[in-house]
């Protein structure tokens, strides 16, 4: 039981995900009837299932913020997106402490989450009207890589000649 008990307190996702199957599996037996441990597993791993979210949630949050970073001129907003970048990198790293097993999965919630957020940064751009068809090209083309959105990295500021990765 200590082994397990040490799964849930460095990987919950893992663990939950886990002790669903080992529930279905005790399920199937004639042990324990009055338990519904179909719904009790699926609310075990909805658990994880949350902390799924919460990632990706995060990474679509960063996304968001790199973009009207990268794409809008204007000057007022851009501490309170990098703020909003920090406190959701700080979060990811409290989601990846308790789920490590999350990890793997950063590369496809990146790339979905950039196709989710995509539409709500064009939109607030337009909004403001600081997005030409230019601009809404270079945007839908715009990919971010786990280190981007994960790291330190900011995008330039406006009017800088060099991308910020490549003035390192």
């Amino acid at each position: 039981m200590g082994e397990i008990s040490t799964l849930y307190d460095e990987d919950f996702v893992l663990w939950s995900k886990q002790q669903a199957e080992a529930l279905r599996a005790a399920g199937s037996g004639t042990t324990n009837r009055p338990i519904d441990w179909e719904n009790v597993a699926e609310e075990i791993e909805s658990l994880g299932i949350s902390q799924r979210s919460a990632l990706k949630s995060q990474i679509g949050r960063i996304i968001e913020h790199l973009m009207k970073l990268e794409f809008s001129p204007a000057a007022d907003p851009r501490r309170g997106w990098t703020g909003s970048i920090d406190d959701a990198r700080n979060e990811i790293e409290r989601v990846l402490e308790d789920s490590p097993s999350l990890r793997r999965e950063i590369d496809a919630a990146i790339a979905a989450e950039t196709k989710r957020t995509l539409r709500k940064a064009i939109r607030a751009l337009e909004e403001y009207g600081e997005i030409v068809s230019a601009t809404v090209a270079r945007l839908r083309s715009r990919t971010y890589t786990a280190e981007q959105v994960l790291g330190d990295w900011f995008p330039p500021e406006p009017g800088s000649e060099l991308p910020h990765d490549e003035e390192q």
